[in-house]
């Protein structure tokens, strides 16, 4: 990730997009999976806050890794701004510190990891939640869980209307590569389960397909293998004919959108993540990126293993009208998220 005085003039345009932005002034803010793809552009925009408008925000980033952390930061945020906590969402973690506002955000979202730890893929989804909901329990705290738009599954028609919230298909439950949507659909439920028998607070984000100049190395997915190819002068390489159907957006109006659902959400209620000028099939994506990038795209079979990594669903576009009324907008289109994913990456 390379920080440029754009990038955070970016931050500033996302940060505007926020209602009631102010309101997280003064707060502490637990974020787990503060080093991922989406939670460190989240970092970064509540540090632009800190510098440039004397917000006072103090985080508590929970991760496996200090190093890492410290590492990720090191040119964002000075050692009073923070304070690192351990935490591994596929096991049991006893955190004890005083929140205003829990974004957790930490799981296994590289789709080749979810055909070789499946275990850890479910445990890490519910495991960890189970943790952060009890924090939130504890000191009356509101959580926003970070959620994924595969919890959506497909239609039994195959037809390509956007996803609404209430729109739910089949899962096939006996298909390993299934760990990931259906324990992100059992930890929407253990929220709703908390809220039912404690009343917790919490809100849910399902995110469509984020990409950005913070993807990880480790990171499979098409739209991270498109930038890598990009950023090293070859083709585009692409391995099915690429018609599925995905709702883009770029990592900080993502950003921007969580921010938005924690501090104007309604309580109990999940919030689709999508910028309606990116819902393109992956082959549009990949032209897209090419054209930008000055490159070739070129055609592979997939291996096996790749292909069992697939996302199981044909369309998931999502609806945004919902996060919309909150008074959020994406900020940049396709192509200009894309300049910016391969300016800054």
């Amino acid at each position: 990730m390379h920080y440029s005085q754009e990038y955070w003039n970016d931050v500033s345009r996302t940060i505007d997009c926020v209602p009631s932005i102010s309101n997280i002034y003064g707060k502490r803010v637990l974020i787990s999976g503060a080093t991922g793809m989406v939670c460190s552009a989240i970092v970064d925009s509540l540090a632009w806050l800190n510098h440039n408008c004397n917000a006072n925000i103090y985080l508590i980033l929970a991760g496996r890794s200090k190093e890492k952390v410290e590492t990720r930061f090191r040119n964002v945020l000075n050692h009073e701004e923070y304070h690192f906590v351990e935490f591994d969402a596929t096991r049991m973690n006893r955190i004890d510190q005083k929140v205003d506002f829990i974004i957790h955000g930490a799981s296994n979202a590289n789709p080749a990891a979810y055909t070789q730890e499946p275990v850890e893929t479910m445990l890490g989804n519910i495991i960890g939640l189970k943790c952060l909901l009890d924090l939130s329990h504890h000191y009356n705290s509101r959580l926003l869980y970070i959620s994924s738009s595969e919890v959506y599954g497909n239609r039994i028609n195959n037809d390509d209307r956007p996803y609404n919230e209430e729109d739910y298909g089949y899962i096939d439950i006996l298909n390993a590569r299934a760990c990931y949507p259906n324990s992100k659909r059992a930890a929407e439920t253990l929220c709703a389960s908390y809220r039912h028998e404690y009343g917790i607070d919490f809100v849910i984000t399902r995110l469509g397909h984020i990409y950005g100049p913070s993807i990880m190395e480790t990171d499979t997915r098409a739209s991270a293998s498109f930038t890598r190819n990009v950023i090293d002068g070859n083709s585009i390489v692409m391995k099915s004919p690429g018609n599925q159907i995905r709702s883009y957006c770029y990592t900080l109006d993502c950003a921007s959108a969580i921010l938005t659902v924690l501090l104007n959400g309604e309580a109990g209620n999940a919030y689709n993540v999508s910028n309606n000028d990116s819902v393109v099939s992956i082959r549009d994506l990949a032209e897209t990126m090419a054209k930008v990038g000055g490159v070739d795209i070129v055609f592979e079979n997939p291996s096996d293993e790749e292909r069992n990594s697939y996302n199981l669903m044909i369309n998931s576009s999502l609806n945004s009208e919902k996060i919309e009324r909150l008074g959020w907008r994406a900020r940049f289109s396709l192509i200009e998220g894309i300049k910016r994913t391969l300016r800054d990456y």
